[in-house]
């Protein structure tokens, strides 16, 4: 009788312990199902409607004024003083 409790509590630790390492596990992150080409350029274009007025899909320079402008935007220092 003790062997079976002590069989069924390795069993059930057992159990436990693989659970909690599955839940360790890593998601696959490949970038397969991503949309557009990995070799495709920034400033080549969304393909949609939703681009920002003064940006004009495929152009490098104003897609890097647009960066630059963005990133101004975003800089506090320049907020506050």
């Amino acid at each position: 009788m003790k062997t079976v409790k002590s069989l069924t509590g390795m069993t059930t630790m057992s159990l436990v312990l693989m659970l909690s390492l599955t839940a360790c596990g890593e998601r696959n992150q490949a970038l397969s199902n991503k949309t557009g080409s990995r070799g495709e350029k920034a400033w080549a274009g969304a393909k949609n409607e939703h681009v920002v007025a003064g940006w004009t899909a495929g152009n490098e320079e104003s897609w890097k004024a647009q960066i630059r402008s963005r990133g101004q935007y975003q800089n506090e220092y320049l907020k506050t003083n």
